[in-house]
């Protein structure tokens, strides 16, 4: 496999040459070096990859030879990440692990603990800055498909429109939550399948509250325990992703 791995959006999918962005051209070229001649696999982020020769390799429109192209089955069962806002740039964090994990959709979260209020252009900038994130860390990580990653959104608004999945968990410090393998198996019990859509809810700072909660299950969620500790949001998320990411395997 190729150490370089590009991000492109040809005109066509069928296209012979692929000539990259400035800004693919320069990480390509100037940072990672790549001359004519070298193997290159570049990505569209909905699954398709080309393996390509790099024929001109100019800093700012980089060109690609293709030699084949190919469409990449999506993972097993489709997962969203319902996340409110953390502090700091731990959002960025959690938005690579959850595109290495293969993460379909990602939606950040405003909850009554959310200590982050971002304004309309500081939210623009904020989402820019996680869809490089996600673009970097698929490139680290060979996945070919990009995460869709939305606006900034209230939770109330989330779980009046944003739910319709088959199985919906949120994660639960409360007592009567039950494990990831327990919702899973109940799920298989009831509908002799694996569910195609998961959607985990995971809290800010200092939890949901106990009426985001009860809102929460309201509107379908399951609340699940993520052990006996209490992490952090960023490690919640890693984990509740990964977990769900093996019993769908």
């Amino acid at each position: 496999m190729s150490d370089f791995r590009v991000f492109a959006r040809p005109d066509s999918a069928a296209a012979t040459r692929l000539t990259l962005s400035a800004e693919e051209s320069h990480h390509l070229v100037a940072v990672n070096r790549a001359r004519r001649g070298d193997p290159v696999i570049a990505f569209d982020g909905m699954g398709t990859e080309w393996t390509t020769t790099l024929v001109e390799d100019r800093k700012q429109a980089a060109v690609l030879e293709v030699i084949t192209r190919h469409q990449r089955p999506p993972l097993q069962g489709a997962l969203t990440l319902a996340q409110a806002l953390p502090k700091g740039s731990a959002m960025d964090g959690i938005v690579r692990k959850a595109t290495e994990i293969g993460t379909t959709r990602i939606v950040p979260l405003e909850t009554e603990r959310t200590q982050v209020h971002l304004e309309a252009d500081r939210s623009e900038r904020k989402l820019e800055k996680w869809r490089t994130a996600a673009l970097e860390a698929a490139k680290q990580c060979g996945n070919p498909f990009l995460p869709e990653i939305t606006a900034t959104t209230p939770l109330d608004a989330f779980l009046a429109t944003g739910t319709n999945h088959d199985l919906k968990l949120v994660a639960s410090l409360h007592p009567g939550a039950i494990s990831i393998k327990q919702a899973f198996a109940d799920y298989r019990q009831e509908h002799h399948r694996n569910p195609a859509t998961v959607v985990w809810l995971i809290g800010p700072e200092g939890d949901l509250t106990a009426q985001e909660v009860a809102r929460s299950l309201a509107a379908g969620f399951i609340p699940v325990s993520l052990g006996p500790l209490v992490l952090r949001c960023e490690t919640a998320a890693t984990y509740a992703l990964s977990v769900t990411r093996h019993e769908l395997a």
